[in-house]
């Protein structure tokens, strides 16, 4: 079996539920974003982390038996937000879970979808506004 790392699973998770209509982006949790307005403004500092990856945690179940995954969206208009919050839901169970059992490690997978908000046309659904 080989050991599974946060990173991947983040990076699955994110892959499938932007890929899903209606999803615009992902927002970071705001403990990051605070963080990030936190710190000081320095010529050299790299930019704040933007990644879609920053809106999805990944940690194991409090018994030990499986994966929580948390995917905080912001959506577009157009579709219903109970549809797309689904379909973000199974698809982000589905990528998880594939990879998991590709690397040899068959767990339970559990995922939370948090809708931030509904992104406006004038904003073009830039996480982070």
């Amino acid at each position: 079996m080989t050991a599974v790392r946060t990173t991947t699973l983040l990076g699955v998770a994110a892959e499938a539920a932007l890929a899903v209509p209606g999803v615009a982006g992902l927002q970071p949790r705001l403990a990051r974003r605070l963080a990030a307005a936190a710190a000081p403004d320095r010529a050299d500092a790299p930019p704040p982390d933007t990644s879609p990856q920053a809106g999805v945690r990944a940690d194991r179940a409090p018994d030990g038996a499986g994966w929580r995954i948390e995917v905080r969206c912001v959506l577009a208009g157009g579709r219903r937000v109970p549809d797309v919050a689904r379909d973000v839901h199974d698809r982000v169970e589905a990528a998880v879970t594939a990879r998991l059992t590709a690397l040899g490690a068959a767990e339970r997978v559990s995922v939370v979808v948090t809708v931030t908000r509904i992104a406006d046309r004038s904003d073009g659904g830039a996480p982070g506004r």
